[in-house]
């Protein structure tokens, strides 16, 4: 009984997770005829240019009291926005929820947006995730090293990076550790940190990266020398060692 269990479970979760993107993916569907809707009678609107505020108002008057805040004239507005910057149903993510692609519809960028949007999926964001990477300018921190044929070629799967500067951000920002703002900190203090806060530090390196080991040592010429923070990309197919401080 105690090997299937586990399994069990692992069942339950499954179908948990999935019924939960059923309903969520279920729920950017609803906005997306909803946006539909609304630019179709608004293109209908005999030519006057307040006619689509005119009709989210008046739409919102209607639903809001009804369904709720969800319903409001900023959400229907967001709502007729969506569909205009996707308007075809088969080129939405089931693994984007209504709240991403709220964060996506203000992006101005038609490359910023695929870019992330390939990123979020790829890498299994949650909105919080990719609200933070939106905020903390991580494709315009990679453009800094790369052009932005190949950023976008790597983000969607078209090529496998051979350089670390294509899939690692320069600068980074570290801002979720929780240090206070100092010149300069002890290495015990931000190694401790970034173990503690070891999955957002691993968004933040980029892709393909995973934890191997802490103080490893290793040696050399004879001589035994200790790696603070040692990681491992898949995709390089190297081990990027972070060193905060080499101890011999």
């Amino acid at each position: 009984m105690k090997n299937i269990v586990p399994e069990i479970r692992q069942i339950i979760e499954q179908s948990r997770n999935k019924a939960i993107r059923s309903v969520n993916f279920e729920r950017v569907l609803m906005y997306h005829r909803i946006g539909a809707k609304i630019l179709n009678e608004e293109q209908g609107g005999k030519g006057r240019a307040d006619y689509g505020q005119e009709l989210i108002k008046s739409l919102a008057k209607e639903l809001q009291p009804e369904y709720g805040s969800g319903f409001s004239a900023r959400i229907l507005e967001l709502s007729r926005q969506f569909y205009k910057l996707f308007p075809k149903t088969n080129a939405l993510h089931s693994q984007l929820n209504w709240t991403q692609y709220r964060f996506l519809i203000r992006l101005d960028d038609e490359d910023k947006r695929n870019f992330y949007i390939s990123e979020a999926v790829k890498n299994n964001w949650s909105s919080r995730q990719l609200e933070r990477q939106i905020n903390s300018n991580f494709f315009e921190r990679l453009l800094m090293s790369n052009d932005k044929k190949s950023v976008l070629e790597v983000a969607k799967g078209e090529k496998i990076p051979s350089d670390p500067k294509e899939i690692i951000k320069d600068p980074m920002v570290l801002e979720f550790l929780g240090l206070e703002q100092k010149s300069a900190y002890y290495e015990k203090d931000l190694e401790g940190a970034i173990i503690s806060h070891l999955q957002d530090f691993l968004l933040e390196l980029g892709n393909g990266f995973s934890f191997v080991a802490r103080q490893k040592r290793i040696h050399l010429d004879g001589d035994d020398f200790f790696v603070d923070l040692v990681f491992y990309n898949r995709l390089l197919q190297c081990f990027p060692w972070f060193v905060l401080l080499v101890l011999y």
